[in-house]
């Protein structure tokens, strides 16, 4: 799925960012693409979870298919692929940001 082909707002890429694993996703597809996502955890980028089965549902329905509707990743499910979408660009300079100054941010943030 990609972006319907409008700007993304601010809010947009916001929201995108409200979810640490999808923060975590995003900032590790700036150094690695595209990635493999033939497991829960593609980028390893989760710190053990508690409910992987929970989380593997949540991936699937929730968290890659919100980036990939606003086109900030591609997702093919076929090849088990995650790389930066299309829409990239739009939100890649808050991602470089916030890698940028990982160190200065709060525990948990990132």
């Amino acid at each position: 799925m990609e972006s319907k082909g409008r700007e993304s707002t601010f809010d947009d890429i916001l929201d995108a960012l409200a979810n640490p694993y999808r923060r975590q996703l995003l900032v590790a597809l700036l150094a690695h693409n595209p990635q493999d996502d033939d497991d829960r955890d593609p980028l390893d980028v989760i710190p053990a979870p508690d409910e992987p089965e929970v989380l593997q549902t949540e991936l699937v329905h929730v968290h890659l298919p919100k980036l990939a509707d606003r086109g900030y990743i591609s997702w093919n499910r076929e090849d088990n692929t995650i790389s930066k979408g299309p829409n990239w660009d739009e939100i890649a300079p808050l991602l470089e940001l916030i890698d940028t100054h990982r160190d200065e941010l709060p525990d948990g943030w990132l």
